[in-house]
């Protein structure tokens, strides 16, 4: 499963990438209204943070197909062809997506919260669809069911389409979907963080650490004893 940090904060981008193995950022509307800044001098900056192999994905903001696709060329165009175009998983999308797709952009499809518009849109040809789990399960459903069902319909059905699970609470949300062996998972740097934010694991550390000390000295370790 690949792990994908869901922010615009450069700052917070490359604390993470300098710790953890991620595979690269998400962004939204809403993400890129945070930062208060213009939208592609923020999105310029990731992708040349990134490089032009990691995986970039930006959503379009237009409310039709013709303006979706016109949205898409232009973020492809400021950056790069290998950046995925975000889709909204709805009926102007998906004829969006149809002809994006055939033009071989790549395509996420986005705001997915059942298995049947992640069906249509895999049979659009996208390359990620984007159930949010968290609003799933503030739906009264559950969404880690759901990001489960997707992954299960796209094998089953012989889609090239992965998932792109996003909008988590919590690190057991990622594990369980880890575990079943989704695609992808994009969360914000704090719940990357939390995956391994442990009292448990800090504790441990700090007691052999200070075992260690006992024997050779404060702020003695391998490379100095």
């Amino acid at each position: 499963m690949k792990l994908i940090i869901d922010d615009a904060d450069l700052n917070q981008i490359k604390s993470i990438y300098e710790y953890y193995p991620v595979d690269g950022v998400t962004t939204n509307p809403s993400i890129l209204a945070k930062t208060g800044r213009p939208p592609y001098q923020v999105l310029e900056e990731i992708r040349t943070y990134l490089g032009s192999e990691a995986e970039l994905h930006v959503q379009v903001v237009a409310r039709d197909a013709v303006g979706m696709a016109e949205d898409a060329y232009r973020i492809v165009e400021r950056l790069g062809r290998g950046t995925f175009v975000k889709i909204p998983a709805i009926p102007e999308g998906f004829k969006a997506m149809k002809q994006l797709c055939s033009e071989g952009i790549r395509v996420t499809a986005t705001a997915v919260y059942t298995p049947m518009q992640a069906f249509l849109a895999g049979k659009c040809g996208a390359d990620y669809t984007a159930p949010y789990i968290n609003r799933i399960d503030n739906m009264g459903y559950n969404g880690v069911e759901t990001a489960q069902r997707i992954h299960t319909v796209f094998r089953n059905n012989g889609l090239k389409t992965e998932v792109l699970a996003a909008s988590f609470k919590n690190s057991q949300q990622i594990l369980e979907l880890c575990e079943f062996g989704i695609g992808a998972a994009t969360a914000a740097p704090a719940v990357i963080e939390a995956l391994v934010n442990n009292a448990a694991i800090t504790g441990a550390v700090d007691a052999f650490t200070a075992d260690f000390e006992k024997l050779v000295g404060i702020g003695k370790t391998m490379s100095n004893c």
